[in-house]
């Protein structure tokens, strides 16, 4: 599994924090910007960027993290790209089920309720990296529909 980052200047800090976390775990993460904290960037760039990666890889199982103020944003802009499925997650428990129910390839952490608390958001990134998509008919069924509107 390869993970994507991405995010604004509101999630910025939080994203630096989850990429250590990551690489020290021995996840293949790739950091897609911004690189560097700058107040006047717009969050639709780094969705594009992930989402892109994301379609583009050879990878089994591509993954992407969001994140932004509310989380909110980077979801909108991410969900415009068919085969992408974010999620905006504030606890494990919906990172399970958004992994289980609906195959979710793309976190969308909200910097502004998760920034101080890293055991919750660590939680919520371990969590939706270890779950796997439970794969019912009804739940491809839904994600292929999704893909078709």
């Amino acid at each position: 599994m390869k993970i994507f980052l991405g995010s604004d200047h509101q999630g910025f800090q939080l994203k630096e924090k989850v990429f250590a976390y990551l690489v020290k775990r021995g996840y293949v993460t790739e950091d897609v910007g911004g690189k560097l904290l700058d107040q006047d960037d717009d969050f639709p760039e780094f969705a594009q960027a992930v989402a892109l990666q994301i379609i583009g890889s050879t990878d089994k199982d591509p993954r992407g993290i969001l994140l932004c103020g509310g989380g909110q944003g980077m979801a909108i802009a991410a969900n415009r790209f068919r085969g992408i499925r974010a999620s905006v997650i504030w606890d494990a428990f919906e990172a399970k089920m958004t992994r289980n129910d609906n195959d979710s390839n793309v976190l969308c952490l909200p910097a502004r309720i998760l920034q101080d608390d890293d055991s919750a958001w660590e939680g919520i990134v371990e969590t939706w990296l270890n779950t796997p998509f439970a794969g019912a008919v009804r739940y491809k069924r839904r994600n292929a529909q999704i893909d078709e509107l």
